[in-house]
């Protein structure tokens, strides 16, 4: 039995389910709540600060169930909280549209810069999904090298992927009209953020196939 069949309490299925809830409800709600406020015609101010405020909210919930702050939430409230900051800057509907590359890129770049520190931000994700169980999650993190690997691994793929999104989005906004890139924006995150996870959910389901071979 090598290293990854002997993954320990916690099920690959158990890791693939929490990790994927948590990133939605870190990642997705924020950015729903953003994008869908744009479409239905909100300012952009208005939109990022329901979007502040919905990660403010996953930060206190999560700090109410494990006593402890989640770094995860607290970036989203950063990220969200800058970019209700630079909309007060100018006026440019560019610049403000380049804002929104501003906020995922800093998103992927916090995704690589912690998984080269060994903190992978997977493992937040996943923690706040299954508060109660998030000892044990660190505890196989750190004695299972199949699962310390996969967490680096799976964080740095969100990471390279959000700053390729924030790059093409970027280049976008100076090929098309105004009026294009507001609804093609919303829709490179949604594509962004469900390839992503569709990758995470793919790669874990090799991977089990793989140690069961």
């Amino acid at each position: 039995m090598n290293a990854e069949q002997a993954s320990g309490p916690l099920r690959p299925t158990f890791m693939m389910r929490t990790l994927v809830r948590g990133l939605a409800w870190d990642v997705g709600a924020p950015l729903a709540v953003y994008y869908a406020l744009h479409l239905a015609g909100a300012t952009d101010w208005a939109a990022l600060l329901a979007a502040t405020a919905a990660a403010g909210c996953r930060l206190f919930w999560t700090a109410s169930k494990r006593h402890s702050l989640n770094p995860f939430a607290m970036l989203m409230v950063i990220v969200f909280g800058l970019g209700l900051v630079l909309s007060f800057l100018t006026g440019d509907p560019r610049f403000l549209l380049l804002k929104d590359s501003a906020i995922t890129g800093g998103m992927g770049i916090s995704f690589l810069v912690l998984a080269a520190l060994g903190h992978p931000l997977t493992l937040d994700a996943a923690k706040t999904w299954r508060p109660e169980r998030a000892a044990e999650m660190d505890r196989d993190f750190h004695s299972n090298p199949a699962a310390h690997r996969w967490h680096l691994k799976v964080s740095a793929v969100w990471g390279a992927g959000l700053i390729a999104e924030a790059c093409v989005r970027a280049v976008l906004l100076y090929l098309l009209p105004i009026d294009v890139m507001v609804g093609l924006s919303a829709a490179l995150a949604v594509i962004a953020f469900a390839a992503l996870i569709a990758w995470t959910v793919w790669d874990r389901k090799r991977r089990q196939a793989a140690w069961s071979s």
